[in-house]
């Protein structure tokens, strides 16, 4: 579990720093990052309207990006739903 938690971390600020700031993602870096990442976990990852609107749904304190901890409300959720947790 350490490994993923070290892989999960390390992704973000990847694709959060390809705009200079490693602490958010921009509406772009979380395009890339779904569909490049988790495109079979995220449905309609292709869908620009659907990135946007989950983007949306996330974003908790309508700053336009998401830090870490926004972000990984969508990982527990994919995560929950990967393993059977969630109905």
């Amino acid at each position: 579990m350490e490994s993923a938690i070290c892989v999960l971390v390390s992704q973000f600020k990847i694709y959060a720093g390809s705009d200079g700031s490693s602490d958010t993602l921009s509406r772009d870096e979380f395009c890339r990052l779904i569909t490049s990442e988790l495109p079979a976990f995220v449905k309609n990852a292709s869908d620009p309207a659907a990135i946007n609107q989950l983007m949306s749904s996330l974003d908790k304190n309508n700053d336009g990006e998401l830090n870490f901890m926004e972000f990984w409300q969508l990982i527990g959720h994919l995560a929950s739903k990967q393993g059977g947790f969630s109905q």
